[in-house]
Formats: structure tokens, sequence, C-alpha cells
């Protein structure tokens, strides 16, 4: 197979579901004395402010337990934006030192509109997706995951597939279990060992949405992250990610959009490639500009085309058809 980077192939290959911005949570944690918990899925790797102190200690941005004087270890649950399939993990260490965990794994389970209580009950049957890994201080910490195999057999480097015929995962706390192909989960319990900091956590995989519950008719958003829709190549994003352009909401700030660098070159064109959730007829286009005020392009038209192979795409091989002609846009407007 080819060679990718972990960092190069999660990323561009699937959606990172725990993302705060896509709609994931952490809903529990057994320790976040030094930083909170709903710092893990945030945006970004994290900042270092040397002088910031709070009156429990440093300051840091990440989620960091205290020192653990008893046996056990802590972890925290987190919601997933979307069901999926998952396909590897960045653990991010970034600006944790001294005080990083050693280790960590990852169980995952399908449990759709759970409680916290249904989440934390020790009958639960969680499964295995990453055995316990060593973590490096200070970096993002890459693994992928092959359900039904060994687990996870890359960090930090390159893809391998696991050997044949390897064992399978180890069961822990006697609640944990191997996972299957293409199986979807919905939430994530996240464990460090024993204890420590981590700045931000990603799980990346493929989101899964049940199209037998859609009627023909029912309008949605086909160009919708959190229905699987997702960004595949774009001309240009020197100020902020195509990525941002499939999020809920209408953004935060200008930054929270996809915004190309100034082109001097006459009738120049930005474009970028969308594949969307799932094939559909397109009846209604919106274009938001929200905070986009001196900065907004001026006109943008659509063109759509059937290939279900993304590479054919990139490569421009896929025949495309005009679905909207150049329409006028405004300033800070839907």
């Amino acid at each position: 197979m080819t060679t990718h980077t972990l960092s190069e192939y999660l990323p561009a290959t699937f959606t990172d579901l725990a993302a705060e911005k896509l709609g994931g949570k952490v809903l529990y944690a057994t320790d976040d004395f030094f930083a909170e918990k709903e710092n893990l899925i945030k945006p970004g790797r994290g900042v270092f402010i040397p002088d910031k102190y709070t009156d429990r200690g440093k300051w840091m941005d990440g989620w960091e337990s205290r020192r653990k004087r008893t046996p056990g270890h802590d972890w925290c649950i987190i919601q997933l934006a979307t069901a999926g399939r998952l396909h590897g993990f960045d653990i991010d260490t970034n600006h944790f030192l001294g005080n990083h965990p050693p280790f960590a794994s990852v169980d995952a389970v399908y449990a759709p509109g759970a409680g916290l209580d249904a989440l934390l009950d020790e009958g639960l049957n969680w499964t295995e997706v990453l055995p316990q890994s060593p973590l490096a201080p200070g970096s993002q910490n890459w693994y992928t995951c092959h359900p039904g195999s060994a687990g996870l057999q890359a960090r930090e480097g390159f893809i391998r597939q696991p050997h044949p015929g390897s064992a399978g995962l180890q069961a822990r706390e006697g609640g944990t279990r191997q996972p299957q192909n293409n199986e979807v989960f919905t939430h994530l319990k996240l464990h460090i060992y024993p204890d420590g900091g981590v700045a931000r956590f990603r799980a990346y995989g493929e989101v899964f949405k049940d199209w037998t519950t859609v009627a023909p008719e029912e309008l949605v958003n086909l160009a919708a992250a959190v229905n699987g829709a997702r960004a595949l190549l774009c001309n240009d994003m020197f100020f902020s990610s195509m990525h941002n352009l499939l999020l809920p909401g209408r953004g935060e700030n200008m930054g929270d959009g996809w915004e190309t660098k100034r082109n001097r070159t006459p009738n120049n064109r930005d474009w970028i490639i969308v594949r969307l959730a799932a094939p559909g007829r397109v009846k209604k286009v919106m274009v938001d500009t929200c905070h986009f005020k001196g900065n907004y392009p001026d006109r943008c038209s659509l063109e759509g085309c059937f290939c279900p192979d993304d590479e054919r795409v990139k490569n421009d091989e896929a025949h495309w058809m005009l679905l909207m002609d150049e329409q006028k846009l405004s300033a800070h407007r839907e």
C-alpha cells in the first residue's frame, strides 16, 4: 500500500468526530483539578502562557488531573458529534512536558441517546479500540485503528497493517471486547495512565447516518459535515480552512469560515470541491458570508458531478455540470 504519515492521512481522509465545533462534548472526567476536561476537543493544539496561574496552580490549555496517590488511573467520557466508524486518533500532549501521562488507551460504545448514568454503569459493554499505548511529551501521538485486528500498530509515524493472525485486543476492567468490522460508535472513553495532562484529543472516522430514516422528498443539508460531507480540495485556504465551510451554525468570527489570500490575477476564481454526504438532487443552495464584510466574494457559482471515486475528482477526471449560474453576493449575509 502507499505509505503516508498519519498526520497527513487521518485529517485529510476522515472527520474529527469528537470536535467541539461539530457538536462533540466531554461529558465526564474522574478528575480535572488543574485544567478542564472541555478543553480536550477545542480547536487548535492549545496555547502556553508562561506567567498565567490559577488558585490551583499553573494554567494549562488542555485536560489535566492532579497527581494520583491511590491505585487506578484517570479517564473521561466523550460524546461524539455524530455516530461514526473510527479510523484513528491524535492524542496531543502539546505543552505538557513534565506532566503528561506516559500511556493512554481508548474504549468505544454505541449508545445513542444514553444519559451519563447509563454511560457510567459498570455493566455497559465498552469496546477497546486503542490498547494501552505510549505517549510522548509535548507532541501529537498518532494512532490508526483497524477494527477486528490487533488494533493500533502505528504511532506518530507511518501506517502499518497489523500482522495477520495477531492476538486480539486485551480486555480491561472486565467490560471491553473486540470491535467488529465497520462497527459504529457514539461515545469514547479516553484513559490516561496514571494521571497528567493532554492538550487535545482527535477521533478521526467516517460519519454514519442512517439514510433509510430520511424521507425521499425531505430537504437535507448534503454539504454538512455532521451528515458526512467532506471538503476534498481547494485552490487556496491561506487564512482559514476549507473544512470550516461545512460546520454547523454561522461561524463565531471571520476565522471560522473559508478565506483565501488576495489574488491580483485578472478574472481569478477561487474554488472548493465538496464531497456530499450522499448522492442527491440539489434543490436549494445557501451561501453565507457571515463576518466577511470587506473581503467577501463578489460572486459565486455552483457545479456538480456524480463520481464516487474521490481520487478521480481530485485529478480533474470527473464530468462537471453547471447547477447555478454566477450569483452576486453581499457582505455579512445569508
